[in-house]
Parts: C-alpha cells; sequence; structure tokens
C-alpha cells in the first residue's frame, strides 16, 4: 500500500479511539511522515483498587510494524510536545524506525534525556527548529503552529503536499494566559483559512465538555487562598509535566515563607530540563527531599507526583506511610491540583480515604469554591472557535475515545465544516484527491516493554 502523486492519506496507527500512545502517518507520492510516538501506561489497580501482578508490560505503545516494514520510504518523525503519550515511545522503537526526528528545543532536550537512558545518546539525528519555521521533510512541507496546552512549546503544524493541506493540531486550548509562554494567537488561526486547509486533524479530549476551558492563570487565587489557610504541611498533586502549575507554586511558596519541594522523577526532570533551556527563570526556592523532615510543618509546601493513584508514585508512597524521608500528620493538607483520569476513578478514591484516615484535610477541584485544576485541552467552545477560525473542508477527529470522537465531529457540524470522518486506529482516511475513509485498512496493535525487550501484546 504506497501513496500515488495525486494521493494525500491519514493513516493513525495508535491514539484513535483511544487516549495515549499516539502514532499517526500521512502518505504522499510514494512517502510517509510520521507524527508522535507516544506511549500508554497499562492500568495497575484492579476493581478494588489493589495492585495487579501479572505479566502485561506496564509501558505500552502501538505497533508500527506497517511503517516498519516500510522503512524506506519513512522521511522522518515529527514530535509535537514532550508529553509522553507523543513522546515516549521513541527510545524504544527508532532502532526500528532509524527516521530523522524533528521537534523544538524543549522537547529535544526531554528526549535527548529519554535517549540517554537507552543508550542512544548522539545516535540518532534530531534537527532542532524554530517554532514559526518551515521545513521540507522528504515529499512534504511541514510549517510549525504555535499553540498553548499545559506543557512547554506545544505545536500543531500544517503538512503541505502539492495536492492538499492538513492542519494537525495535536493537543492544544486556548488559553490567553498560559503563565509559561505565549498566549494564542487567534490571527495566526484565522491567516490559516487563506490557505485553503482540505483537513483539521484535531484533539478530541474535552470534546463533549460544555464552554471554555479555564486559563492556567486563574488558578493563583484558588491554590493560594488553600496553601494561606493551611496550618501545617501542603502537599500539592499535579501532573508533573505542567511547568506553568509549578511557577505558580514557587510564586506562592515564595509569598507564603514556604520551602518548596518537589517529589516525583518526572517533575524534577521536567524542571530540569526547562531550566537548561531558559523556560524556567524563577528564583530558586527548591529543597532537597532528604530535608523535608527536619523543617516545621508550617513552612513546607510539596510538590508530588501520584494524582492518579499510581502505586510507585511519591503521594501514594505518603499515603501509605512508606516514603523514607517524610510522614505525613493529622492537619496537613493535600490539595488535587489534576482531574481524575476516566479509569482511575477506584485507586484514586482510596488514596483519599487513606489520606483521610490519617486526619489530613484533602482539597479536590470538586470542594473547592475556587479553581485549582485546568484542563490542557479544548473544550466544545473553543473547537468551536479554532474550526470557525480555519475552516477545513473536513474535521478528521482523533486523541479520544469514541464519545470523545463523536462529540468533536457534532462540533465541526455545528461550525458548518463540510465534512466529518470518523473512524480508529487503523482507517485510512482519503484527504486527496477526494475525501474518505476505508476501515481496517491497516492490521494495528500494542507493543509492551518486558524485561527491557519489546513484546508483541494479544
Amino acid at each position: 500500500m504506497t501513496p500515488e502523486q495525486q494521493d494525500f492519506w491519514f493513516l493513525p496507527l495508535g491514539g484513535t479511539g483511544e487516549i495515549g500512545m499516539n502514532m499517526n502517518l500521512y502518505g504522499h507520492n510514494g512517502q510517509w511522515l510520521m507524527v508522535d510516538c507516544g506511549i500508554i501506561f497499562d492500568k495497575n489497580n484492579d476493581i478494588d483498587g489493589e495492585v495487579i501482578v501479572s505479566d502485561r508490560p506496564h509501558i505500552q505503545m502501538a505497533d508500527p510494524q506497517f511503517i516498519v516494514e516500510r522503512r524506506q520510504k519513512l522521511a522522518g518523525l515529527v514530535i509535537t510536545h514532550a508529553h509522553e503519550d507523543h513522546i515516549g515511545a521513541v527510545p524504544y522503537l527508532w532502532r526500528r524506525l532509524k527516521c530523522p526526528i524533528y521537534t523544538t528545543k524543549f522537547t529535544a532536550e526531554i528526549l535527548r534525556r529519554k535517549l540517554v537512558e537507552v543508550g542512544l545518546e548522539g545516535k540518532v539525528p534530531v534537527t532542532v527548529v524554530e517554532g514559526d519555521e518551515q521545513v521540507e521533510i522528504g515529499v512534504f512541507n511541514v510549517q510549525w503552529i504555535a499553540l498553548t496546552h499545559s506543557i512547554p512549546e506545544p505545536f500543531g503544524m500544517v503538512i503541505s503536499t502539492p495536492v492538499g493541506k492538513v492542519f494537525h493540531t495535536a493537543d492544544w486550548k486556548l488559553d490567553n494566559n498560559p503563565v509559561i509562554g505565549q498566549c494564542y494567537d487567534e490571527k495566526l488561526y484565522r491567516d490559516l483559512a487563506k490557505q485553503n486547509i482540505d483537513a483539521m486533524v484535531c484533539d478530541s479530549t474535552n470534546a463533549n465538555m460544555p464552554g471554555w476551558s479555564e486559563s492556567e492563570a486563574k488558578l493563583y487565587k484558588g491554590l493560594k487562598q488553600h496553601i494561606e489557610n493551611a496550618t501545617g504541611r501542603v502537599i500539592v498533586t499535579c501532573f508533573g509535566s505542567n511547568l506553568a502549575r509549578l511557577h505558580t507554586l514557587a510564586r506562592i511558596a515564595k509569598e507564603t515563607n514556604r520551602h518548596l519541594g518537589l517529589l516525583g522523577r518526572s517533575m524534577i526532570n521536567m524542571m530540569s530540563a526547562a531550566k537548561s533551556t531558559r523556560l524556567w527563570t524563577t528564583v530558586e526556592t527548591h529543597i532537597d527531599s532528604a530535608h523535608l523532615g527536619y523543617l516545621p510543618a508550617s513552612t513546607v509546601l510539596l510538590v508530588v507526583t501520584g494524582s492518579q493513584g499510581e502505586p510507585r508514585t511519591a503521594l501514594n508512597r505518603l499515603s501509605t506511610n512508606s516514603f523514607r524521608d517524610m510522614t505525613l500528620e493529622p492537619g496537613d493538607t493535600v490539595i488535587f491540583s489534576s482531574k481524575v483520569i476516566p479509569g482511575n476513578e477506584l485507586p484514586i478514591e482510596q488514596m483519599i480515604e487513606r489520606l483521610k484516615a490519617m486526619k489530613v484535610d484533602v482539597i479536590t477541584d470538586d470542594n473547592s469554591e475556587l479553581s485549582i485544576h485546568a484542563s490542557g485541552h479544548p473544550s466544545a467552545d473553543e473547537l468551536k472557535a479554532m474550526y470557525q477560525w480555519v475552516k477545513p473542508r473536513c474535521a478528521i477527529p482523533v486523541h479520544g475515545e469514541p464519545h470523545h470522537i463523536n462529540a468533536n465531529a457534532s462540533v465541526a457540524k455545528i461550525a458548518e465544516v463540510d465534512h466529518q470522518l470518523l473512524g480508529s486506529n487503523g482507517d485510512l482516511y482519503f484527504i486527496s484527491p477526494a475525501i474518505g475513509i476505508r476501515r481496517h485498512a491497516v492490521k494495528t496493535g500494542r507493543l509492551g516493554i518486558k524485561n527491557n525487550a519489546l513484546v508483541k501484546l494479544g
């Protein structure tokens, strides 16, 4: 199956019909371009919240066999941003793909660190591009389009061929004050309409949510109020990649005379990468975790990983008194500056019950009068606005489960997008010469990491 000169195809191998392990292919004139190469973490808990002991790999990714068999026709891999579900599979799969990689500075730094861990430092050709750059990658012209999201340097891209153009959004929201990075640029998206975009391949994660997502900057007031009112230690859990949230918490720590501590490898790594790429310039207040247990409780503000109840993370260990440097005490406060990812409800509930049993005050977005969490994905009104600005001929919803994809398509129809193509991994979407879809065109599956080796999952 090879695209000819008149063809422009889209083929998702992962991330369409599900949330996670994004892997997308575009085909034109005998060549393919891959966009993103991510992982997903297998559920660690059963229905009762107990840790599952099994041989099923924790780290999983889309099976790239289709493109591995056509590796000589793979022009390159473009990575949109540094979230694990977009970048995490690269260290495991690059030896099979052997293609050049293109991304921006911060994402390249996160990737470099991952490649070091698997012995690929200096062996992978990574081209660092600027945020407003256009690059020729084989037969494809790729223009980077700045967006806002919950991690630095999120980019969509316009992928152009002589026979058609696609705006691939990856993850985004419309935030007029994202704390780190620039606010969204409506004119930039309106100008895309002048390019006559054939298809918009678009994030569906919150398409079923009404209204407009909260701005990251609006969380300062709620977080500061809870931290000011706390008498003991304050532990805030959030997604480790959200450097804007860390920036806000560092500011509050300084204003409330608390020492800022970070727990969680991913969070500390993100902070380090941000400093090395000069995205983090806040006055340093971060202290070593080994010192936390010796400080007066009222002077500690701790930011930790584990908002989803994952067994091996910092918050879960604190909730079971198994963290070596510090224990929680009655009167301490835990703030969940995060949302529940579907499927994690039970382990989160059990962790909260353990915290309450320790007489720790627990604050979530549901019981807080002021907002303490903002999603990184667009709600329905944001989707509608983007569709109306870009004016694509066709909407291709991705990055979501079927009900998210259906909701995205409904918004596109309301926004008067002529065509909506709804599909899943392995479906072949035709963008040119005519819009259409072939179901189950390619066999898809999953790989996992077991004993440091890739294994095919049934």
